[in-house]
């Protein structure tokens, strides 16, 4: 390390975000961005810890230690080459990663962890600024033939990889455009869809062929698939909602929380709406489930000039701070606020819904009622009890963000003749493939929802099962 002791005199410094009151006009990302001088600075507080546990909590296993000592010395475009060794596409995951790695850098013990996501996407946004990035297509072909079920996290990198080692790539997807939930699910305020555009405008230079509006099945046969393709890769996501079934569902002003974020995203690209616009201006906004995409469900309500906002969850409230349960180097279970959150949302926890309410057919509010979380003595798991009265929570639209809860193909899965579990995953082995032979499964499709850099990390893995298959052919 070139300065091995900067973490003692340097503090953590983040980017911050643009002031509340403007980003709530839009829906620009809302990070911003440090000087070139403070980056490198941030670069320098990576200490020489010896066992480098962001590197081992890291899905990708990307080799921070390395790239942050360059970064510090100024060397951003060496800095880059090593980020690009492990990661495909670092502008995606600088921007919407969780960054398992910071929560298991040693200095998070005291809360301060090297900055290493934004210190990712200010390095890959500098090697685009500068021209580093540039199409590097294949210099010989395989004559193999390759094709791949859905636009994702997943499939970009099972098609990038797969590419670049000379096999022939065509990428089919359902939606008018390529992205997956990156494009259709997460909010333009945490991605813009320019960085995604401009990732696929290069994939597309090196030879990858995109197909968009095509669905595997119906608008292309699997006979065809079969016929013209050395091997088929299912990287189609979880894009099944976990509903609620209680009475009063059926109300006008319920729904999926993907209803809304999707047709946000597809209103800002200028596509036409198959339904009637969702908006919460002017309303009262329910959102129910607590996770990121509840949170995602807060910062467009806010963005709809909405009257109120109120989020609750069914888990008790997490820690604050530190969370004995989940010690370091583990990610840890504590409470999270988004920037979602900052600009203006009640929250609360432990709350459970019994029913909907609504008055000529339009929902008018949620009756819930609070719970405890008891541990069952005989089988030692955690089991939910009412306790208190219940109450009505005014709310004239109510959004569902409550997870997925199985990959949406299912009858693609059946066709193709895999093999998937009661949850509707695909059954892989170690290589990826599944039941039937040159048909391989990876991402969300495979392990359920999760995050986009596991689902990079298993496209890459993918890609060297196919390869490794192809050269057996």
């Amino acid at each position: 390390m070139g300065n091995p002791k900067a973490f003692l005199t340097i503090d953590r410094k983040e980017a911050g975000y643009r002031p509340i009151h403007e980003r709530k006009t839009d829906f620009g990302e809302v990070e911003q961005t440090l000087s070139n001088a403070d980056r490198m600075l941030q670069a320098s507080r990576c200490m020489d810890c010896g066992v480098p546990f962001c590197h081992w909590a890291c899905p990708l296993g990307n080799k921070m230690p390395e790239y942050q000592d360059l970064l510090y010395k100024g060397k951003w475009k060496e800095a880059y080459e090593i980020l690009n060794e492990t990661l495909d596409f670092p502008e995606f995951t600088g921007r919407v990663c969780p960054a398992l790695c910071e929560k298991s850098c040693v200095l998070n013990i005291d809360h301060k962890a090297v900055t290493i996501r934004e210190n990712e996407a200010a390095v890959t946004e500098r090697a685009w600024s500068e021209g580093w990035i540039v199409p590097n297509p294949p210099k010989k072909r395989t004559g193999h033939k390759v094709a791949v079920i859905g636009s994702g996290p997943a499939g970009l990198v099972v098609a990038n990889r797969l590419n670049r080692m000379g096999h022939e790539v065509t990428v089919f997807e359902k939606d008018p455009f390529m992205g997956g939930l990156m494009r259709f699910g997460i909010p333009n305020f945490k991605l813009s869809k320019t960085i995604i555009d401009r990732r696929l405008a290069l994939l597309e230079t090196e030879g990858i062929h995109f197909v968009a509006n095509t669905e595997v099945g119906k608008d292309i046969t699997l006979e065809t698939l079969k016929k013209d393709y050395s091997a088929i890769c299912l990287a189609m996501g979880a894009g099944v909602a976990r509903d609620l079934s209680v009475e009063g569902r059926n109300l006008k002003g319920i729904h999926l929380a993907m209803e809304l974020l999707s047709q946000q995203n597809r209103q800002l690209m200028g596509l036409t709406l198959e339904n009637e616009p969702i908006t919460a201006k002017d309303k009262h906004v329910l959102v129910i489930g607590g996770g990121d995409t509840g949170s995602d469900c807060v910062g467009t309500s806010g963005r709809h000039h909405a009257t109120q906002v109120t989020q609750i969850e069914l888990l008790p409230q997490p820690p604050v701070g530190d969370n004995p349960q989940t010690p370091w180097p583990y990610y840890p279970n504590i409470l999270k606020t988004s920037t979602s959150h900052e600009e203006g949302c009640e929250r609360r926890w432990s709350l459970t819904t019994k029913r909907f309410i609504g008055k000529d057919g339009h929902v008018t509010g949620a009756e819930v009622v609070s719970v405890e979380w008891v541990k069952d003595p005989e089988s030692g798991r955690m089991q939910m009890k009412e306790v208190g009265k219940s109450e009505i929570i005014k709310a004239d639209l109510i959004l569902l963000a409550m997870g997925f809860t199985q990959p949406e193909h299912e009858g693609l899965l059946d066709m193709l003749g895999v093999d998937y579990d009661p949850r509707g995953n695909v059954k892989t082995g170690r290589t990826t493939e599944s039941s039937v032979k040159g048909v391989f499964a990876a991402g969300d499709v495979a392990t359920g929802a999760s995050l986009v850099v596991r689902a990079m990390a298993s496209g890459r893995q993918m890609a060297e099962s196919v390869n490794t298959y192809l050269a057996g052919k």
